[in-house]
């Protein structure tokens, strides 16, 4: 896993020192290694954190005489059967890297090189005889990539904070942006919370020329994948050969590995995969809560580390630990998410850092096998949230700032934008063929939103943030296209959700765990808004500048003083919060890296 970044140009020639200056905002994602090219008007620079060919695969990678040069984040994890083919095809290869068979399949297949890469990835490909920069993502967006369209030419990093430095205009914050991630809790598609910045989409992938856009296509998209009709006894025979390539692939590496073991479904299954294609026992990790009333997942994923023989450890952070992480991890993030899971995530990152370099993880296993309560809300329930919020057929129509709120608390070139904020969730349920479902439909509008532009930046981000490195075999695109094809009756059951995964996992986990009401990972932020850190914050919060300038100080102040545990109005005050300190970091400065432990209420009373 490692940081890209680069500029290319209209005119003139790149500035090597300040191309070195970007790379190093990304250290963090790459620390062993760290190196440049540089060609007149374009240059690029890479940050590695050595996963594969720890002593010959440092970047940029060269193919044909050095006139293709190649850095990349991520893994392609079909590299040892790529090469293979390519090297029966008379392609020589220099190192062991999986990265390099991103050069060789694009001099063996041109253009069409992407559909033969099977991972996670975001890269730069830059071909200097046609002064050619081609960028891509992956298929579902594990790994970030972002453009900023610039005065002088275009600029690409694998984190906000690089073209941030890169960047010699003052930057000025897009309205759609910042209501998208107050509604939403994120914002999409290739809106950011920076004007001029914008997200490649996943399955996407960019020409860059004489320093400008000159074409995009997507290489893959869900709305290809066709829906079948299959019993339960075939999808399992599919499955099973599915899941024992996908694991063995995904489990290539030269570095030790563990796994996050939250005690549900997803984590549970990776276990017993793992364990069974691992000869020793997996390092485990799992993250509970001080200070909290309700129960958490901690005794499930325990029994199962105990059932599995794994090396366990739990770690339970109190509020205070919490609270004064919550700067690093913003800064961490780069963008604005309101998921509070980013907290626990960033400290058992921090924990399985120490010691590993790769980690799994189960993301991935709702939105593919339909697992969300969300999926399941009636036909009478959909109908009237349609009609109330048209568009979307009853999905993602409630946003979180509603009633008499927006008024009191944004200022009109906000409220302006508010009737747009669901624009994200209308066009995707809107883009789904006549074919499809409404659970495909659901599925569909979470892959192409919830799941690139909130659960993977907290996923990589926060790995980032410690240098670790996330691995998602739910996520594997030929998982999703599985899943998504898969019959409704298969997914649903009556009141559960990821029926088909259930009854799959049955033959490694038990079934009373498997079938046991979902929890979820609940995190209990709402609880600690309270005390001595609410009453301060009522002070400080609202004369924050950042603040004043787009919020209405009076209505901020009614937000804190009307703030209760888990109420939904400690969910606004959380996302203000850290908006604040998001400021501070990308606005009034330009990303650098903050203390690991430091009391917010500090960054907000400068």
């Amino acid at each position: 896993m490692c940081g890209i970044t680069g500029l290319y140009l209209e005119k003139g020639t790149i500035d090597p020192i300040k191309l070195d200056g970007a790379a190093q905002t990304l250290t963090h994602r790459g620390p062993d290694n760290s190196d440049s090219f540089v060609d007149g008007s374009f240059g690029m620079a890479h940050t590695r954190l050595s996963i594969i060919d720890l002593s010959g695969g440092d970047q940029p990678l060269f193919a044909r005489n050095k006139e293709l040069i190649l850095i990349a984040n991520g893994e392609i994890y079909n590299f040892i059967e790529l090469r293979r083919d390519l090297a029966k095809r008379g392609h020589h290869f220099a190192t062991r890297s999986d990265s390099e068979v991103i050069l060789h399949a694009y001099v063996q297949y041109g253009k069409d090189f992407l559909r033969v890469l099977h991972g996670m990835f975001a890269f730069a490909l830059y071909d200097k005889t046609d002064r050619r920069l081609i960028l891509a993502r992956d298929r579902l967006g594990i790994k970030p990539l972002f453009l900023a369209h610039l005065a002088e030419g275009v600029a690409f990093a694998s984190e906000i904070k690089a073209l941030r430095y890169l960047d010699s205009a003052p930057p000025q914050i897009d309205p759609n942006g910042l209501i998208e991630y107050l509604q939403n809790q994120f914002s999409s598609g290739r809106t950011t919370l920076l004007k001029g910045y914008e997200r490649l989409l996943p399955g996407e992938a960019v020409c860059i020329e004489q320093g400008q856009v000159r074409e995009r296509w997507r290489y893959w998209s869900p709305l290809e994948i066709k829906p079948v009709t299959m019993d339960f006894q075939e999808a399992r025979d599919a499955f099973d050969q599915l899941m024992e390539t996908v694991m063995r692939q995904h489990m290539r590496s030269d570095v030790p590995f563990g796994l996050f073991l939250s005690g549900g479904v997803d984590s549970s299954i990776l276990l017993a995969l793992l364990s069974r294609y691992k000869d020793e026992p997996i390092r485990t990790f799992s993250v509970g809560f001080c200070d909290t009333r309700l129960a958490d997942e901690l005794p499930q994923a325990e029994r199962l580390a105990m059932h599995f023989g794994s090396r366990h450890t739990a770690i339970r952070p109190d509020a205070e630990a919490i609270f004064h992480s919550l700067p690093y991890t913003v800064w961490a993030a780069d963008e604005l998410m309101r998921d509070y899971a980013s907290l626990p995530t960033a400290i058992l990152a921090e924990a399985a850092a120490k010691e590993l370099k790769v980690v799994f993880s189960g993301e991935g296993g709702d939105e593919v096998f339909a697992g969300y309560g969300r999926y399941r809300s009636s036909i009478l329930e959909r109908w009237i949230k349609g009609i109330i919020a048209p568009g979307s057929g009853g999905f993602r129509t409630r946003g979180t700032l509603r009633g008499r709120w927006p008024q009191r608390l944004l200022k009109p070139e906000l409220l302006n934008c508010l009737s747009a904020a669901r624009t994200p969730f209308v066009d995707a349920w809107q883009a789904t063929p006549a074919d499809w479902s409404n659970l495909q439909r659901m599925q569909y509008v979470d892959l192409i939103t919830a799941l690139p532009d909130n659960l993977l930046v907290k996923l990589d981000r926060m790995l980032m943030g410690w240098s670790l490195e996330g691995r998602v075999p739910f996520l594997d695109h030929r998982v999703v296209e599985f899943g998504l094809g898969l019959p409704d009756h298969l997914k649903v059951s009556g009141r559960h959700g990821k029926a088909f995964l259930k009854r799959w996992a049955a033959q490694y986990l038990p079934e009373d765990h498997l079938f046991g009401p979902k929890r979820g990972f609940y995190v209990p932020i709402g609880e600690w808004i309270r005390g001595r850190f609410l009453s301060v914050l009522a002070e400080v919060l609202p004369r924050n500048a950042a603040i004043r300038t787009w919020f209405r100080p009076e209505g901020v102040t009614r937000l804190i003083r009307t703030c209760r545990p888990s109420g939904p109005n400690s969910r606004m005050v959380w996302a203000l919060l850290q908006f604040a300190i998001w400021h501070h970091f990308f606005i009034d400065g330009i990303g650098q890296r903050p203390p690991v432990k430091l009391d917010p209420l500090e960054i907000l009373d400068k």
